[in-house]
């Protein structure tokens, strides 16, 4: 089958990639002749763990292609994925601008001689690919055929090509029993339960399934708050709730709040057609309010343990495994301990490049993670990536100028950091005195 996508971020590049391997001839369109060029060259420009190797063997193989016209990759295709992003507007709704005008170029450009399906891959409130129907119908050619369907992505950043070949389930909503049965047919090497419904209950689906989780983080982020009031251990108490069948593990973990491109925007977006449609939404407003408080929570434990004002960081990406810093708990945190005259050396084994061009040189950008607490007053650990579970604390204690680590995302023993002198605050959890 030949597929378009418009869009090459996290779930266009990563679903092209797959659908490329499973032996599809697949396009996909940009607007950047830079970025195009080294797409072309197998520089995928985002980390995501196996993705260049994905890409350069399906650039080998002839069956992955990057333009930046629409003309001959529209008219060739039988589905065409919209994947471009939809961020936060200063409101907190979706900016559907990218998608609307995409809606138009694939319009102008659908093959009078076959049937397309556009479906959207993007995140979109409720009515969106309604409106890129009107669109696409307004802008098409008069004798072409074409449906619209929604079939929203659940991939993680980090492990997109994992999720992208395991999905839980593939939705697909739409008017067209015939876009269903397309859409279904490129999805057919893939696992997961398929959900087939209208337009309406797939564009919902991505909002309540993110929705909820950042629900659960929040949760537990709330009660790592009680627990750090009470003396009691967030671990041993998400485990207890965890092992409840109805409830599960899988979210339940504490920390400096969630971050990424699609749990902030999506909370934010949910909200906001939740008041435009006269609903009452405290349980979200409460969500994002308890992801700040925690933000908050964590540079007041700085402000407390670290005794002077030069300290290292360790983690700048929302999660490990991506070099992604949008809604980065760590940008924050950083923003307000630079106001406040702390002096920052960082360490990211992905994330620096891009955290640079948010602040610049206000902080200073390690070349390891053993160049980061030398001298400092305290670590802060603001991303659990692998190489951090088992550093040489031994040499760490050594290069601190005092033996203070404060942990965003508990990821060391409390009994070990004990044995080895530290004094180490972590979240939800007893202090630990040197």
């Amino acid at each position: 089958m030949t597929i378009t996508f418009v869009g090459h971020g996290y779930v266009g590049l990563v679903t092209a990639c797959v659908f490329a391997d499973f032996g599809n001839d697949v396009w996909v369109i940009g607007r950047t002749p830079e970025k195009i060029e080294k797409l072309k060259n197998g520089d995928p420009l985002i980390y995501e763990p196996g993705l260049e190797e994905m890409l350069k063997r399906n650039l080998e193989a002839n069956r992955l292609h990057f333009t930046l016209e629409y003309d001959k990759a529209i008219s060739s295709s039988e589905i065409v994925f919209i994947a471009v992003g939809t961020p936060p507007s200063p409101t907190g709704e979706a900016d559907l601008s990218s998608v609307l005008t995409v809606g138009e170029q694939i319009g102008k450009h659908l093959n009078p001689d076959h049937f397309t399906v556009v479906s959207c891959k993007s995140t979109v409130p409720v009515g969106t690919n309604l409106k890129v129907k009107d669109i696409v119908e307004k802008n098409k050619p008069k004798s072409a055929e074409f449906a619209v369907a929604s079939c929203p992505e659940f991939l993680r950043e980090g492990t997109g090509i994992y999720d992208t070949l395991n999905p839980d389930r593939v939705v697909v909503g739409s008017y067209s029993q015939k876009a269903v049965d397309l859409v279904i047919e490129v999805h057919k090497p893939l696992p997961g339960e398929r959900v087939v419904t209208d337009l309406a209950s797939a564009e919902i689906i991505k909002y309540a399934s993110n929705a909820m989780l950042a629900t659960k983080i929040s949760f537990a982020n709330l009660i790592s708050l009680y627990a750090e009031k009470t003396g009691g251990n967030i671990q041993t108490i998400m485990d207890a709730v965890g092992a409840d069948k109805r409830i599960g593990r899988r979210f339940l973990y504490p920390g400096i709040g969630y971050g990424g491109s699609c749990f902030p925007k999506d909370v934010m977006a949910l909200t906001e057609t939740g008041k435009h449609s006269g609903l009452n939404t405290n349980l979200l407003d409460a969500v994002e309010e308890v992801n700040d408080m925690v933000k908050e929570n964590f540079i007041q434990k700085v402000k407390k343990y670290a005794k002077g004002n030069k300290l290292g960081i360790w983690g700048l990406s929302f999660k490990p495994n991506t070099d992604d810093i949008r809604f980065a708990p760590s940008i924050h945190i950083i923003k307000a301990l630079l106001k406040d005259g702390y002096e920052i050396t960082a360490f990211d084994p992905a994330a620096m490049t891009n955290v640079k061009k948010q602040i610049g040189d206000k902080i200073t950008y390690a070349d390891s993670l053993y160049d980061v607490p030398d001298g400092a007053d305290a670590l802060l650990i603001l991303t659990e990536w692998n190489e951090f579970l088992q550093a040489d604390l031994k040499k760490v204690k050594k290069m601190l100028k005092q033996p203070v680590i404060i942990d965003g995302r508990n990821i060391y023993d409390l009994e070990k950091m004990k044995a080895l002198g530290f004094v180490y605050i972590s979240t939800g959890r007893p202090s630990v005195a040197a």
